[in-house]
């Protein structure tokens, strides 16, 4: 941070409510909300950091509002990728009579020693082709989950 704006920032504790809530008219250019002195504190805080460095992105707003609305009831989470199997798992195909054994790890898959970032790049190196990688070994039929059907 600069040094005008740490100043800023550090002496808004000592500031008395009256000169926080004419300050918070200038940086919202709205009324300030009927809570208590820390309410003010910490929001103008904020405020003068996100003028003087930028805001959110606009992806992680849109996030936070996802949660919101979830949290709202006015949207259901998104399922979670049933996909993607447990760090350790073995996943075992049989391909032109040749099986083929991946490791599932935290950050892709092990195939013959290498690292994949995808199952579907690990589906390419064994068949050549271009393959999604969860139907290729068997956690997929069709476009459906394998335990959905």
């Amino acid at each position: 941070m600069t040094t005008s704006i740490l100043t800023q920032v550090a002496e808004l504790p000592t500031l008395p409510t009256p000169r926080l809530k004419v300050m918070w008219r200038e940086l919202t250019g709205t009324e300030p909300p009927p809570y208590n002195r820390t309410f003010l504190v910490k929001r103008l805080a904020y405020r003068i950091q996100e003028l003087a460095f930028g805001g959110l992105s606009v992806q992680a707003e849109r996030r936070i509002d996802d949660l919101v609305d979830e949290l709202d009831g006015k949207r259901k989470p998104k399922p979670k990728d049933m996909t993607a199997p447990i760090v350790g798992t073995k996943l075992i195909r049989e391909w032109q009579g040749v099986l083929q054994e991946v490791t599932a790890l935290a950050d892709g898959f092990e195939w013959q020693g290498r690292r994949y970032q995808s199952l579907s790049a690990v589906a390419r190196a064994i068949t050549g082709t271009r393959w999604n990688g969860p139907l290729f070994f068997g956690l997929r039929k069709h476009g459906k989950l394998e335990g959905n059907r």
